[in-house]
């Protein structure tokens, strides 16, 4: 049984040693952009997001990992029958470890400069959709949207107590995407009132 990772972070510390300790772990790890090419340039081996799903990255990197392959390998049950066929039928892989975090937006609106055009750009789509896959899931997929998780959960994994963590990981992640939801409404408010 082969296992998978999907690694795709806008803040890159740690993101190299934690797919090293993954690799070592006997993990596959998938990846696009920016993580994609840093893992790369360090010579871990990493499956493109596109080459993994069939689908190339469109509207200038808007879409990239909204794919039945993504979140169908996220979200799929893995004590179901019928998820197991539907993943079979479309050879779709389980993905077991997600590590995201979103798009820079409160420290691009914090610029004195930026435009609204710039910010709206910083407004992370498919990332918010991983972390919230991956979290709904948690029975079964382990959500990191920290890289100050990485070496605790690098720890478990070794001491095979993953399962432990979960439950706090999901938690940790709708917190993420709550605050990030609510710094967007925030700013677009505050924008509408000048």
């Amino acid at each position: 049984m082969n296992y998978y990772a999907l690694l795709s972070v806008s803040d890159k510390t740690g993101i190299v040693e934690f797919a090293e300790g993954l690799v070592r772990a006997g993990y596959t790890i998938i990846s696009s952009g920016g993580t994609h090419a840093a893992l790369l340039e360090k010579g871990i081996p990493v499956i493109r997001v596109s080459d993994y799903t069939g689908s190339p990255e469109i509207l200038d990197g808007r879409v990239k990992t909204l794919h039945p392959k993504i979140h169908g390998g996220i979200l799929a049950k893995r004590d179901n029958a019928s998820h197991d066929l539907d993943r079979k039928v479309n050879r779709i892989e389980l993905i077991d470890i997600v590590a995201v975090n979103l798009y820079p937006f409160a420290e691009t609106v914090a610029k004195p400069d930026v435009t609204w055009e710039e910010a709206i750009e910083n407004i992370d789509i498919g990332g918010p959709s991983m972390v919230r896959s991956a979290a709904k899931n948690h029975k079964h997929v382990s959500i990191l949207t920290s890289p100050d998780q990485y070496q605790d959960f690098l720890v478990a994994l070794n001491e095979d107590r993953v399962s432990e963590l979960r439950r706090e990981l999901a938690r940790d992640a709708f917190s993420h995407t709550a605050d990030y939801d609510a710094a967007i409404a925030g700013w677009m408010i505050e924008e509408d009132l000048s």
